[in-house]
């Protein structure tokens, strides 16, 4: 595969992960903080160049609110289904 086309895969996962982050951004049962963290990984993945970092930052900030007692657990499985999918797509980088 040509890097070129890898590129463009990895855009495209990286919109796929952004739209189930929307998503959680959208639904106003989850709590406010939670919200907050879930914009601020999906800032940093969308404006990042360096992929790499600003996926395994996301990853982090993910995971950490991830422990919240606050959060609804569908919300819960939705932000681990997030992480699988950025953790795919940091293997995907290297």
């Amino acid at each position: 595969m040509s890097a070129k086309a890898e590129t463009k895969d990895i855009t495209e996962d990286i919109k796929a992960v952004v739209e189930l982050m929307d998503s959680v951004i959208a639904d106003n049962s989850v709590p406010r903080n939670i919200r907050a963290a879930v914009d601020e990984a999906r800032q940093k993945i969308e404006s990042s160049e360096e992929k790499g970092v600003s996926i395994t930052t996301a990853i982090y900030r993910l995971d950490d609110i991830s422990n919240d007692i606050n959060m609804p657990s569908h919300t819960r499985t939705e932000i681990w289904g997030i992480i699988s999918e950025l953790e795919a797509l940091k293997e995907k980088l290297k």
